[in-house]
């Protein structure tokens, strides 16, 4: 086991990250359980598997308290390959990081950050061709976002 686990700190209280797992990118986004917001933080490319390097440093710069995956699920809700794929991503971040892993259904995420970007670039305020890059980044802050909503205590946050 790296050293992951003993050099971390317990994480800036209300911090969060959030991942949108998939092979060929992973979308990060991060935010905070006080103030309810999400920001989309750019993706992480995987090459030759899980850049687990690359990992580590986002979470070493933002130092959350909790990470969240999004798993993915069919339509009829049922599970997938990319199901358990993303279930094991979130096994091995705890391992790696002994934090807390949140698990969310991210059946829309990747729709519903698309539509966004499309409104965004309809209507002027994003002048950047959208990306498979983009869309990934924003499903992660879909993703946030779908768990900052949800009720969770004090203790919990």
């Amino acid at each position: 086991m790296s050293s992951e686990k003993s050099s971390r700190s317990k994480g800036t209280p209300g911090r969060v990250l959030a991942f949108d797992f998939g092979e060929r990118r992973i979308g990060v986004a991060v935010g905070n359980t006080y103030t309810g917001t999400a920001e989309p933080q750019g993706t992480i490319t995987c090459k030759a598997g899980t850049d687990w390097d690359a990992i580590k440093r986002v979470i070493l710069e933002w130092d959350p308290a909790q990470l969240v995956i999004g798993v993915p699920y069919n339509t009829d809700g049922s599970e997938s390959d990319m199901t358990t794929k993303a279930r094991r991503f979130g096994r091995r971040l705890h391992g790696r990081f002994n934090l807390p892993v949140a698990e969310v259904d991210e059946r829309d995420s990747s729709v519903a950050a698309t539509s966004l970007l499309v409104s965004q670039r309809r209507d002027g305020t994003r002048r950047k061709r959208l990306q498979k890059e983009d869309i990934d980044t924003w499903a992660a802050r879909e993703i946030l976002n779908s768990f900052l909503a949800q009720p969770r205590s004090e203790d919990n946050s």
